[in-house]
Order: structure tokens, then sequence, then C-alpha cells
């Protein structure tokens, strides 16, 4: 006998709906599931993200939102995706599920899971990919090893029933995405370095750092590079000028300037990488809030008194022409180099496809271990 719930929708224009939907994390991570290594993401951040007037996504996609409410209290969610831009690219009716939360009771979930399904099959789609936060261009996947250690920045983290639980709920896997560690203070392999630098001689690339005074116009030198580097992935969904732009101005307030890096041939950019300052530490902290307090700490941590001691690398691009010159490495030993300067004690890459071999075996190379798997799961409709 299925337990007695109610799932309540959530229009985005009920912005008090809106604001418990963003809430349920703080129930599974800190009172169903506790766990220490869960780390509360900004409530500002998160209000304007499901905001369509402030997040250019919506542009281009239609949501539904879900609040499961049980015994009085909001404790489960799910977010179904519709997302034009992924269907005129890839030629396929699928959609997503994410922002999925759920106490381990496979009959819940099944529930979150079918009215996702239902929504989308409404809207003419026959598959779902998920979790994913709005798109791979966002969080994506379920994390399923690596408990034992807070999450990157801007990866997931869940309880660690999540994988058994959706499985048993419909779902099956798509594809698991790795997650690397490495440590910034042990030197790259010198033959890397050796060739690194024989390639920007050869090759004629010269290296730069991203000029933060010209921000939009240096990421949009960066655009095509994106879109074109990542276009054969698995999931990928290209992103507009528009969108691109506002994840740039977020990243932009956890990048190093030291961190921000181009590639040139001849002056035309062919690939860049871009790590971002781990600042999980500070966000756990304030609780997911800055105000009335929380700025203050977040200042102090992080401009005032810098605590910053790891950062993620989070892109790194390659123009299909340029790819197989070891640019990838000659970015990565500017990358390593940089970090070193700013005393990090470690560092991640990722994600990345478990099948994208030849990347998975360069990062080894250079020294990278996997640190973490997420999983990102399939399911049919007709």
């Amino acid at each position: 006998m299925a337990p007695n719930y109610e799932l309540i929708e959530v229009p985005l224009s009920d912005r008090k709906l809106v604001e418990r939907f963003i809430r349920v994390p703080w129930y599974i991570n800190r009172e169903y599931a506790p766990s220490d290594h869960w780390v509360p993401p900004l409530l500002m951040d998160r209000r304007d993200y499901l905001n369509p007037k402030k997040n250019p996504f919506f542009e281009h996609a239609e949501v539904g939102l879900w609040i499961l409410r049980q015994n009085g209290r909001d404790i489960g969610r799910i977010a179904a995706v519709k997302d034009r831009d992924y269907i005129e690219f890839h030629k396929e009716q699928t959609g997503y599920f994410g922002m999925f939360e759920c106490p381990n009771e496979p009959e819940l979930a099944k529930a979150l899971l079918d009215v996702a399904a239902d929504w989308l099959k409404q809207r003419g789609l026959t598959k779902y990919i998920g979790p994913l936060e709005l798109s791979t261009n966002y969080l994506s996947g379920a994390l399923i090893e690596g408990f034992d250690r807070d999450p990157g920045i801007n990866m997931p983290y869940n309880p660690p029933y999540y994988d058994e639980l959706l499985l048993a709920s419909g779902v099956e896997k798509a594809r698991d995405l790795l997650y690397w560690g490495l440590d910034p203070q042990k030197p790259v392999p010198e033959r890397i370095v050796r060739i690194s630098r024989r390639i920007a001689e050869r090759k004629g690339v010269t290296i730069r750092k991203m000029s933060f005074k010209d921000w939009d116009n240096e990421v949009l030198r960066t655009l095509e590079i994106y879109n074109d580097a990542w276009e054969k992935n698995w999931g990928f969904v290209p992103l507009s000028k528009k969108e691109y732009l506002h994840i740039a101005k977020d990243l932009k307030m956890v990048l190093h300037p030291d961190l921000a890096i181009i590639a040139e041939v001849k002056g035309e950019p062919v690939a860049f990488v871009l790590t971002i300052n781990d600042i999980n530490p500070v966000l756990k902290k304030i609780n997911g809030r800055l105000f009335p307090t929380g700025i203050f700490k977040l200042a102090w941590d992080v401009m005032i008194k810098p605590k910053i001691t790891s950062g993620r690398l989070i892109l790194l691009g390659i123009k299909g022409p340029y790819r197989g010159m070891g640019i990838d490495s000659l970015l990565f030993v500017e990358t390593h180099a940089g970090g070193q300067k700013l005393g990090w004690t470690s560092g991640q890459i990722g994600w990345t496809l478990e099948d994208n071999v030849k990347v998975n075996r360069a990062i080894e190379a250079m020294g990278g271990f996997e640190i973490a798997k997420y999983r990102v799961y399939e399911r049919t409709f007709a």
C-alpha cells in the first residue's frame, strides 16, 4: 500500500511555493539523511535561477515543478524540463527530470518520476534523462561514489541511497560522470612540461590570461570554442550568447584572474581553460544566507582573509582543428602553475564522461585520480 502523500504543482509565478521548493534539500540533507559533507546552496542564487525573468534558460525551455508533501512536511521535489534547444540539436523528443530530492521510499520516488514523465508526455516527448539541474550545462547526475568528502564547487551531493532508489523506481543508467582529484603541489611530470613547451614553440601557440576588465568580450571569444569542443559529447546542448554570458557572469565571481586562460594561434582564440575557486567551506558557514551576516562572512573569507585552498577545473575546450596537438597539456601546465602559486593543497577536474577514454587517460597522465562518480539515468515512455 502506497504511503499517504500529496504532490503539489509549483507555478514559477508563485514565489512562495517556489521558495518551499528551493528549501526541500535542507530537509533531506539536514534532517532525513544528515551529512556534514552537504553544502547548502545560496538561497538568493536559487531564487534567481528559478526566476524566468532573470535566467535566460527559460527563453528556450518549459519547466514543471512539484513538491512532495507528507504528514504536513515538504519532503521531496522534482522538476521536468522540455528544452527546445536540446530537441532541435539532437533531433529527438527527449526531456529532462531534475532537482530531485526524495526520502528512501520507492513509492514516493516513483510518484515523483511518474509526474515528471506524464508532464513531458503531454508535451509530445517520449523519453527523459536526469537528474539534471535544468540541463547538462548546469549541475548533472546523482552522486554514487565519493560520499566521504565534500563535493566540488557546483557539483551535486545527495544521500548514498539515491542510486538504488532511482533504479528501483523505473529508470536505468544512461551514463556515469567521473570527477577527478589532483595535488597542485606535486610537480607535473617533466615529460608533459617538456612536450607542452615544445608544442607552444613549434605550433606558434601563445597563452594569455583573460581580461576581467573586458570580460563580456573575452567570454564571447570562447563561445565558439565551447560549442565546438563539446558538440559531440553525450547530452550536450549548445549555449546561446545570452545564456553563456549569464553563466559566465556568475563564474567570474569565483574565478581567480590567473586561472582564466586562453590559447591563441596567430591571434585567433583556439582553446581556453577556466578554474574556479572552491568556496564551499565558506558556503557551509553561511547556510544559504548572505544576509544579514552572510555577506560579511563571505567577504571576510574570500576577499579580506583568503582561505581558499582548492579549486575546480570546470572547463577546458579546444576547437576541432587544433585537437591532438597537445594544447590541452599546455593549458593544464599553466593551470597547475597557477594553483601552485596560490598555495592550493588540492584540486579537482570535471566532470568527464566515463566513455571519453582519450580525455580520461590524459587526466591520469597528468597525475589525476578519480575521487567521485555521478550517474545520469534515462527512461523511455513510448
